[in-house]
């Protein structure tokens, strides 16, 4: 208390310390608010969203290749249920995934609706009263005109305070008068397009987010394989795999129907340079509505076919044999064309023929295509080139349980051996089964036929009717792209106009002192502007010529006191006195 340099009601710290008061639930719910809604918050996240968008191109998604998982399950027994059990397999859909997106979404609306709120009010008002000293901001000139008189200075200040009205309407700025006893002055802002460009931005974000979370309900994918002559129609039993949205009513696709007429491509010829390389893949479709004339369409690689909404992408092509077999007494028990899946660019092909009744067991063939079969020095069979020249199938055949009556659904592109005894190839020490069109061959023990079908006359070039073509197709309905779309194109304009558009304010004053009139002009950026020296000078030149042209001068002035009573020099702003 006796310490001169303290003030007398100075009171020291108590031994405890300072105790700052508790929050409470609803402080901490206000804190927890402020911090998700900021602006770095909702930047986080948005980095969150896309790492954690990586491993869905990383790792195969079931709900655009269900295959693919399959396969990786087969390829990576230990590390895929791990995988699975972190939803890495299902990322988009995953909780953790959602949680950032849901947060993310309440971060960009928390920031967007009380700058609105802001924006708003900050358009509908004036703008501000011109400062007191103009001289202090760094953006800053003045001249003086000279006069006749007090009075013509005064006339004098008026016109060029209403030529500076006029021209910084003309050049986008909001005006307001501020006129005083000592000074007249107009004060201009613009660049209000920046923050609202800035609002459009993030508003568009969240309808980004609404699009994709909500059209990506009413979306669904699907996938197919049509061989030539064939009609797939949009029901669910003919679909090989779908997956649809949350809100996609799987009774009610929209009806219609493809026929796969012809699919075509060519090869580069022997001898040619890239010998061997398939060219243009064309699948030419009938499609067909209900009570509706069937039309033709173009299926190309990144070239879809658009029907009632949806999108039908080229996934893939191959072969398909037409395969028959009999039991042994010749009856049919299986006959038609079989898709082969290709192994190499060469259409080296690979295929399952399941026949799970008709024979005295039931039967399971794992074959291969060659669609121009050379064989190799180890006794084993290649494609040498791609298109049909000397076809050939090879098969094992197993017999046993195909595993197809306990309920669990099975590929036919694959065969579960385990439970069956090899027959024919392999480890089995009888020959595999070679079999050229227009040939049969028997089954071991006794179990029927097998023929390689070829319908074309006698002498016929080609395969056409023994070997078919076949085309995986891919029945995309997106729909958010559309929303999408136009909210991307929003943000994008919003972003340029949040960079590009400047935010500034202008003042000119007019100061009578005697018979001469100080203008000053001054500008102020509301963030960085480098421009905004160069537009405080290029105004102040425009307005001062159009004070020496009389035809530029409002009509309501009656003579210009500038052009023909004074005359424009430079000053030193340093040497004018500041008015208040």
């Amino acid at each position: 208390m006796t310490d001169p340099l303290r003030p007398a009601d100075h009171a020291d710290a108590d031994e405890a310390g300072i105790t700052q008061p508790a929050l409470g639930v609803v402080g901490w719910l206000r804190w927890g608010w402020r911090q998700l809604t900021s602006m770095r918050t909702a930047l986080v996240l948005l980095l969150l969203l896309a790492i954690a968008a990586v491993p869905g191109s990383l790792v195969p998604q079931r709900s655009a290749d269900p295959n693919g998982v399959r396969q990786y399950f087969v390829d990576n027994p230990d590390l895929a249920p791990v995988l699975d059990n972190l939803s890495l397999f299902d990322v988009y859909t995953s909780p953790w995934f959602s949680a950032i997106y849901i947060l993310l979404f309440i971060s960009l609306v928390g920031c967007v609706i009380p700058r609105t709120k802001h924006h708003y009010k900050a358009m509908r008002a004036q703008p501000p009263r011109t400062p007191a000293r103009l001289s202090r901001l760094e953006a800053h000139r003045s001249e003086i005109l000279e006069s006749q008189d007090d009075t013509d200075a005064a006339a004098t200040a008026a016109a060029a305070i209403e030529a500076a009205q006029q021209q910084l309407r003309k050049a986008g700025y909001r005006v307001a008068r501020y006129d005083t006893a000592k000074a007249l002055s107009v004060s201009a802002e613009r660049g209000y397009l920046r923050e609202t460009g800035n609002l459009v931005f993030h508003a568009s974000l969240v309808g980004v987010l609404l699009a994709v979370g909500i059209g990506g309900g009413f979306t669904y994918t699907g996938q197919t394989v049509i061989i030539e002559g064939r009609t797939w129609v949009n029901t669910m039993l003919d679909y090989t795999s779908f997956n649809p949205g949350r809100f996609v009513d799987e009774e009610a696709l929209q009806p219609y129907a493809l026929t796969l007429d012809d699919f075509s491509l060519s090869y580069v010829t022997p001898g040619q340079q890239g010998a061997g390389q398939a060219g243009d893949f064309v699948a030419h479709l009938t499609t067909q509505f209900p009570d509706a004339d069937a039309s033709q369409g173009e299926v190309r690689v990144n070239h879809p076919l658009e029907i009632a909404g949806d999108r039908v992408y080229l996934m893939g092509n191959g072969y398909a044999p037409s395969i028959t077999i009999r039991d042994a007494d010749g009856e049919v028990v299986f006959s038609e064309p079989v898709p082969f899946l290709p192994q190499d660019n060469n259409m080296t092909s690979q295929g399952v023929v399941k026949v799970p009744d008709g024979l005295r067991d039931q039967v399971g063939l794992v074959g291969f295509f060659y669609p121009t079969a050379q064989e190799l020095t180890n006794g084993a069979f290649t494609s040498v080139y791609g298109d049909l020249e000397y076809p050939m199938l090879t098969f094992w055949v197993y017999s046993g349980d195909l595993g197809i009556n306990d309920g669990v659904p099975r590929s036919v592109y694959t065969l579960d051996p385990s439970e069956m005894t090899q027959l024919a190839g392999g480890d089995s020490g009888v020959d595999s089964l070679e079999l050229k069109p227009g040939e049969t061959v028997d089954l071991p023990d006794g179990l029927g036929t097998i023929t390689f079908e070829n319908e074309a006359p006698d002498g016929a070039a080609g395969f056409q009717d023994s070997v078919k073509r076949y085309v995986s197709l891919s029945i995309h309905r997106d729909a958010s792209a559309t929303w999408v779309l136009v909210f991307a194109v929003l943000a994008l304009a919003g972003l340029l106009a949040a960079l590009f558009v400047p935010r500034r304010r202008m003042w000119v004053k007019a100061t009578t002192q005697g018979h001469t009139v100080h203008l000053e002009y001054a500008g102020l950026a509301r963030g960085e502007d480098p421009s905004l020296d160069a537009a405080v000078e290029q105004f102040a030149q425009r307005h001062l010529a159009s004070l020496a042209d009389p035809s530029r001068l409002d009509s309501r002035t009656a003579q210009d006191p500038v052009a023909d009573n004074g005359r424009v020099r430079d000053s030193n702003p340093e040497s004018t006195p500041d008015v208040d």
